[in-house]
C-alpha cells in the first residue's frame, strides 16, 4: 500500500467559493473542494482542473499550488483505511454553472461567510483563507 496523490480545485468567483458534496468515502456527505486522483503522467495542476470539470462542469485554469495536505484516515480497528496526499490548487474561474456529476452528489457556489454552517471536510476554511490571501497579494518586482 502506498499513499495516493490527489488534487483539489479551489475556485473563488464573485465573493463565493465552489464546493462539492462528496458521494463516496472518505468524507461522504461532506462539502469540500472538487478533486480526485492524479493520473499517471499528469501534473496535479492539470488534474485539479480536469477533476473540477468532470465533477461540476465548471471550467477553470489552474493558477498555482496553495498547499499540500496529508490525509490519513483510520478505520475503527485503528488500521489505515485511506491515505492521500492532496495538492490544493488555486484555479481561476473561466465558465460554467455547477452541476453535480461523477462522484459528487451536489455542487454549488457558497458565500464564504456561509461555510462555517456547512458540514465540511477538514481544512476547508483554512484553504479558503489561503486562496483569499493569494488573491489579495500581488507580487511586484522593482528596484531594491
Amino acid at each position: 500500500m502506498t499513499p495516493r496523490l490527489a488534487a483539489i480545485a479551489v475556485v473563488l468567483h464573485e465573493d463565493k467559493v465552489l464546493l462539492a458534496q462528496r458521494k463516496n468515502d472518505p468524507d461522504a456527505g461532506l462539502w469540500g473542494f472538487p478533486g480526485g486522483h492524479v493520473e499517471w503522467g499528469e501534473t496535479a495542476l492539470n488534474a485539479a482542473a480536469r477533476e473540477l470539470h468532470e465533477e461540476t462542469g465548471v471550467v477553470a485554469t489552474p493558477d498555482r499550488y496553495l498547499t499540500n495536505l496529508d490525509i490519513i484516515v483510520r478505520g475503527d480497528d485503528g488500521e489505515i483505511a485511506h491515505h492521500f496526499l492532496l495538492a490544493a490548487v488555486l484555479c481561476r474561474y473561466v465558465s460554467g454553472t455547477p452541476i453535480a456529476s461523477d462522484d459528487v452528489s451536489d455542487a454549488r457556489w457558497f458565500a464564504i461567510d456561509a461555510i462555517a454552517a456547512l458540514p465540511t471536510s477538514a481544512n476547508v476554511t483554512e484553504i479558503i483563507a489561503l486562496a483569499q490571501a493569494a488573491y489579495s497579494t500581488t507580487p511586484t518586482i522593482g528596484p531594491s
